[in-house]
């Protein structure tokens, strides 16, 4: 008998429930890192993504050369955040 089968037994619920559920606290837990890193470069720059951040370079408010290693990842922090919360609903 594995190990999930025998918290399943001793919770009396399906090794497919405490899958399920231990996916999801997983990844409520990635999007809480996620979400705490895209907020500390938000508010370096005063943004509320990367296109606001894109915007504000534009403008000139911002060098890119001084933004860029931001940019990017905050742009893969969106995309992670997005990746996440779609898994978070096909569960």
């Amino acid at each position: 008998m594995t190990i999930l089968n025998k918290v399943a037994r001793a919770f009396q619920t399906s090794p497919q429930s405490i899958l399920r559920e231990s996916l999801r606290t997983y990844l409520k837990q990635k999007l809480i890192h996620v979400e705490s890193e895209m907020f500390i470069l938000a508010k370096k720059y005063g943004v509320q993504n990367v296109f606001e951040l894109d915007a504000k370079v534009q403008q000139g408010l911002f060098h890119e050369q001084e933004t860029s290693e931001d940019y990017f990842r905050m742009d893969y922090l969106e995309t992670e955040q997005d990746k996440i919360k779609h898994l978070l609903d096909t569960l």
